[in-house]
């Protein structure tokens, strides 16, 4: 069963570069750039076809992405239509295109994994644990709503131990909603504590609070969907801001390889084959959010770099009213694809390395 899992996860990736792509080729279209080939695939033709706009569309091979190959989008060209010659809005807008559709591919993703649900856990105080010293006219009442912490906002409940657990120390700046208005408690003193559950007996770290559980109609699943996708970018931000400062080394990294092992170990480990999919979907939605952000940073060779270096350009020429060659553009480009390769060949052996020895 694993092997199917592997195979509906390389699907998935095909499909969210595919995605990726359909988003530049359609913004091309309709701003008037002329688009020389869409793929759907890589490698060998399959089939191939000529459109009367002078488009070839065909189909590849190998189902692990695509491509939209625009007239005059590597230099210059005389063509009017290229992408060279058109509106530096229009490029903007061109360029944007595929990350605009990863996320919106992700956010509907979440939608179609959360219109399974029956009900949410809002981060909304509806009781104490025995002991806890929380709660009081100082502190949290019943009906208090977290709103932040930390700066952060918080959506669901298992926000509220992720972004305490985050502040790394023994006080918090924690923003509340309490009858409609906000209230701040700053350097608040909220760190976990023993508790011992009543059924069981079994005792457990935890911070004392008690959530409750809300129902959901089509609005609050399309609310919590957005919060979701929200949440997504948040914690790419957050991971390049650990990557960063050091908090995240960068053999903590996953790539292709293992993120395809992360969705058939997801998808093998289901109670069903249904709850499989829906989890394995789940992923996708958190991956494509992921593109998105990823593909936007002023990165060279990565469409973010592209839009930074097109505004960079763009000033300059503004500035000394002279066009900067092209060429420029492309050295950049070449050299920042070859240490993106790099780094995507050494995060696959990391990828490859822990799964044998794991």
């Amino acid at each position: 069963m694993s092997i199917l899992y592997i195979l509906f996860a390389i699907l998935i990736f095909g499909v969210l570069i595919a995605i990726h792509e359909l988003g530049h080729f359609v913004a091309a279209r309709l701003c008037g750039v002329r688009v020389l080939e869409f793929s759907l695939g890589m490698g060998p033709v399959l089939w191939r076809k000529d459109t009367k706009s002078g488009t070839q569309v065909s189909l590849r091979a190998l189902p692990i992405g695509g491509f939209c190959a625009m007239e005059g989008e590597d230099g210059d060209s005389q063509d009017p239509a290229a992408f060279s010659n058109a509106a530096v809005w229009k490029r903007l807008v061109i360029l944007a295109a595929g990350a605009f559709m990863n996320f919106v591919l992700g956010f509907v993703l979440v939608i179609v994994c959360f219109s399974q649900l029956e009900a949410f856990t809002a981060p909304t105080v509806t009781g104490f644990m025995e002991g806890c010293p929380y709660e009081g006219a100082d502190g949290l009442l019943e009906g208090d709503t977290f709103y932040k912490i930390n700066g952060e906002r918080i959506y669901f409940s298992s926000d509220v131990a992720t972004y305490l657990a985050r502040g790394g120390g023994k006080t918090a700046d924690i923003v509340l909603i309490r009858d409609g208005h906000k209230v701040r408690l700053n350097d608040y003193p909220m760190v976990l504590r023993e508790y011992t559950d009543p059924e069981t007996g079994e005792t457990s770290m935890k911070y004392g609070l008690y959530f409750g559980v809300q129902e959901t109609g089509v609005l609050a699943k399309l609310k919590y969907s957005w919060y979701c996708a929200r949440d997504f970018v948040r914690l790419v931000r957050l991971g390049l801001t650990d990557l960063i400062t050091g908090a995240a080394g960068i053999r903590q990294m996953t790539g292709v390889v293992g993120v395809v092992d992360m969705m058939a170990e997801v998808g093998t480990s289901s109670p069903t084959v249904y709850d499989a999919i829906l989890n394995i979907v789940y992923l996708a939605a958190f991956i494509a959010v992921n593109l998105a952000v990823m593909n936007l940073l002023p990165i060279p060779a990565l469409d973010g770099g592209r839009i930074f270096f097109l505004v960079v350009t763009w000033l300059l020429e503004k500035l000394f009213r002279r066009r900067i060659d092209p060429k420029y553009e492309g050295y950049v480009n070449t050299a920042g694809l070859v240490l993106l390769m790099g780094l995507m060949v050494f995060v696959m052996f990391n990828d490859i390395a822990r799964i044998v020895t794991g």
